[in-house]
């Protein structure tokens, strides 16, 4: 059947915006619909990672994230008496980053802006407004959407509707929910005055009233105040309460401009479903975490690059329907990750009680002098540990950090240099590994085979240099002599001669192709 786009996308925030712009770069025609007229003016999230400005780089916006935001230099945690309970250093480049500062503190109506232009360039995505849908049916071969009173036909639909996701009620998704949500208020304003704060970002762990005190980016700062016991909703959201929650901050109507205040519910959960057949969900459709860990968005903007390849693979017909799988798969053993870690960073801010706060204080404290002290959790660089991952050689599921290389063309991060889509990279020629059946199918699915070789060493076509040193040493430390890089930057498998190479390769070739591919590090099948 013909159908009026390739893919329909729901929903036309961050999520949508680049789910979309990925498959249309790919020469999808991707439609998307949007239920408001106009975008929505204020900042929800405020704070992405490193990973999630590698895949927005992928979107072709790489040249233009500094007009979004800034990044960030520290995160605190005190004491109400002001005392440093945990300290996250935010500021540098660390070992096996993704290229990009490791924390940036953004506006999000400036990136949405930045993703529309980059979305207006494409002459096969096209974006209908004021659209809302009612009804998501799958067919045999196709979708049907009813929006705004048409109907719309497509091969797939990705509902990045949001937490009240219609994409989601069509396809019967029951949620699996936690139980750890709070009320809070939210203030978003800019000084009139620029003002240094330090530290830049922190949350008052004070049990008389848990606060939030954040940058916004781009000037925007941001104040929250959770809702007490006893205090109703209605009182809390007045503004004369929330500049007189401000006033002890220094914030007042003379020297600051409230752009909104409002109460907001955070809450954390997953869908137990996030396919059905040709329709699959992302972003806050699919979970929701507490604000804490800063990770809301960038938990969306990885459903976005997982979920992208795959849909392209399968749509080219280079992969199997099933494929698909693996992105939930995937997606879910990161989330419980992430939102595990917000729920603990957020018992510590919403702690009420002032014994159990003292308690807290005083361990905290304890740990915070240690130099001994186990450190917090990873936030960046998660390796996946179950899914489309090889069973040949070490290293599989691990993310691939990006330096910067040099290559014919010039000196870039390597993702510039070197092209991305799969990449097969190796410290050796690539035909000593690779027989022609293998190259061909590396070929057919857009592999790069790219050769890395010392800093300052000559490069030739396909050849880069090491010059931050990452890939050699990565490499080596996998016992490898090449890698399968998958394009969402995470490790396949690698390889550590010619005979496992080809078994690399054709463990790739079953697992886009088999209705099986799946693979748990943990032991044991999925």
């Amino acid at each position: 059947m013909t159908t009026d786009c390739d893919v329909l996308v729901v929903g036309w925030g961050p999520v949508g915006q680049l789910t979309a712009t990925l498959l249309a770069q790919q020469g999808w025609r991707v439609t998307v619909l949007e239920r408001y007229e106009r975008p929505y003016p204020f900042p929800r999230a405020v704070h992405f990672d490193g990973e999630t400005a590698r895949y927005l780089a992928a979107a072709g916006i790489g040249d233009r994230l500094h007009e979004v935001g800034d990044p960030a230099v520290d995160y605190e945690f005190h004491t109400a008496d002001g005392r440093v309970l945990m300290r996250l250093e935010l500021a540098g480049d660390p070992p096996g980053s993704a290229g990009w500062p490791r924390s940036v503190v953004f506006h999000q109506p400036a990136l949405e802006r930045v993703l529309q232009e980059r979305a207006e360039r494409l002459p096969n995505l096209r974006l209908l407004r004021g659209v809302e849908v009612t009804d998501c049916v799958e067919r045999d071969d196709h979708v049907e959407v009813t929006a705004g009173g048409r109907r719309l036909t497509a091969s797939w639909v990705v509902g990045c509707d949001g937490a009240n996701s219609a994409v989601r009620r069509a396809i019967g998704s029951t949620v699996t929910g936690l139980g750890f949500f709070y009320d809070w208020l939210l203030c978003d304003l800019v000084l009139k005055e620029p003002r240094e704060f330090r530290p830049n970002n922190l949350q008052i762990c004070d049990p008389a009233r848990p606060t939030t005190v954040v940058s916004g980016g781009l000037e925007h700062r941001r104040w929250e105040f959770m809702r007490l016991p006893g205090e109703s909703i209605e009182e809390l959201n007045r503004p004369e309460t929330a500049w007189r929650l401000l006033e002890p901050h220094g914030i007042t109507p003379d020297n600051a401009t409230m752009h909104r205040h409002s109460v907001y519910t955070f809450s954390a959960q997953w869908v137990d479903q996030w396919r059905r057949g040709r329709i699959l969900l992302a972003g806050d459709a699919a979970h929701l975490m507490p604000p804490f860990a800063g990770q809301g968005m960038c938990a969306g903007i990885r459903d976005a690059a997982n979920l992208t390849w795959k849909l392209d693979l399968v749509l080219r017909g280079r992969g199997a329907p099933a494929l698909l799988d693996s992105y939930a798969v995937e997606r879910t053993g990161h989330l419980r990750h992430f939102i595990g870690y917000a729920i603990e960073l957020g018992k510590m801010v919403c702690e009420l009680d002032p014994a159990a706060a003292a308690v807290r204080d005083t361990m905290l404290l304890a740990r915070a002098a240690d130099p001994e002290a186990e450190e917090p959790p990873q936030l960046s660089g998660v390796p996946l540990t179950e899914g489309l991952l090889s069973g040949a050689g070490p290293g599989a599921g691990a993310y691939m950090p990006q330096g910067r290389v040099t290559g014919t063309a010039g000196t870039g991060r390597f993702d510039d240099v070197a092209g991305r889509g799969f990449v097969f990279l190796t410290d050796q020629d690539p035909a000593a590994l690779l027989d022609d059946a293998d190259r061909e199918f590396l070929a057919d699915i857009g592999t790069r085979l790219v050769r890395v070789v010392p800093a300052g060493a000559p490069v030739g076509e396909g050849e880069v240099a090491d010059d931050d040193g990452v890939y050699l040493p990565f490499l080596a430390e996998s016992s490898a002599v090449a890698l399968v890089v998958r394009p969402d930057f995470y490790v396949f498998g690698s390889a550590a001669d010619r005979v496992t190479a080809a078994e690399l390769v054709g463990d790739l070739r079953r697992g886009l192709l088999s209705v099986t591919p799946q693979r748990s590090l943990s032991g044991g099948p999925v």
